[in-house]
């Protein structure tokens, strides 16, 4: 969990910029995606479906004479009003107030009323990047995009626009230099080979999380979570055991699946996951618990996080 890049020496740092950027957009715009790949590593999960993250996130850059600290959001939630929703709005509303620059992420040729809504949240007393992403979805048609862009351009004061494919990676060095000039002058907050600041026991709930919704997340609703129970080092080993919350005792019967088989390979795909950014190796245990209207229960909440 490391970068190759190298922090100067204590007396360059009056010359060294710092600060933080806030990755906001509705859901499932690759706010996680595009996050990954600027810092090079994946910390942050990513599915089709709505909603994948739910916790902010960070991701840290660091060069020779620049810090960037990435905060990946939840999407802007609309759609869904329990209490678990609203603290994850809250979160987002909170990172644009403490932020020096925000990356605002649209699809390319598509502006939405969830857009929208976004949108009318941005500040305006600090730079805002407009992040148009998947601009492939638009087949090279030059003339849609510059169409889509002057659109934009007219619905707010943006600092620059930037067209990228975060998936591959896509013209985020122009979106880096862009960023750049906005960052302020300010010692490094975090270690040359830090690249997040969350802990390795919320990286493995939110990599079992993101199996979940890549292999059922078309069966299972929304309503699920998963939640650390132990964490332990067994010499070089990391000793797993988690407990995956559901609503109903159905949706138990689907993540088990048929003797087992959908579990199991949920857990040996997470396993292999952890084992890759953890560099070592890990033994996995996973449970399935009922807890009805846990995503209401503000006690529940608090345990997983959100509060």
């Amino acid at each position: 969990m490391t970068q190759d890049n190298l922090l100067p020496d204590s007396e360059s740092h009056a010359d060294f910029h710092c600060g933080y950027i806030a990755i906001v957009g509705r859901p499932n715009v690759g706010k996680s995606t595009l996050l990954n790949h600027l810092i090079g590593q994946k910390i942050s999960i990513t599915s089709r479906k709505a909603q994948t993250t739910r916790h902010r996130v960070t991701g840290i850059y660091t060069d020779d004479s620049c810090q960037m600290v990435f905060v990946d959001t939840p999407g802007w939630q609309t759609k869904y009003r329990t209490a678990m929703n609203q603290a994850m709005n809250r979160s987002v509303t909170s990172a644009l107030s403490d932020v020096d620059v925000v990356l605002f992420v649209v699809e390319a040729g598509r502006f939405t009323t969830e857009d929208a809504d976004v949108l009318k949240r941005l500040p305006s007393n600090r730079p805002v990047i407009l992040v148009v992403n998947k601009v492939d979805q638009l087949h090279d048609d030059k003339t849609r995009l510059l169409t889509f862009l002057t659109e934009m351009s007219n619905r707010f004061a943006f600092a620059a626009l930037v067209p990228v494919i975060a998936q591959h990676g896509h013209k985020l060095d122009v979106l880096m230099e862009a960023i750049r000039p906005h960052i302020p002058l300010g010692e490094p907050m975090y270690e040359e080979d830090q690249i997040t600041d969350r802990s390795e026991r919320f990286l493995a709930a939110e990599i079992i999380r993101e199996k979940i919704f890549r292999l059922l997340g078309d069966e299972l609703p929304y309503s699920m979570n998963v939640f650390i129970e132990q964490f332990e080092m067994d010499g070089a080993m990391r000793r797993i055991s988690a407990a995956v919350m559901v609503d109903k005792a159905g949706q138990k019967a689907i993540l088990i699946g048929k003797n087992g088989e959908k579990l199991k390979r949920i857990g040996t795909e997470a396993r292999i996951d952890m084992e890759k950014l953890f560099d070592g190796k890990v033994f996995l245990q996973i449970w399935v618990k009922v807890k009805s209207g846990w995503a209401d229960d503000t006690r529940i909440l608090r345990e997983f996080g959100f509060e």
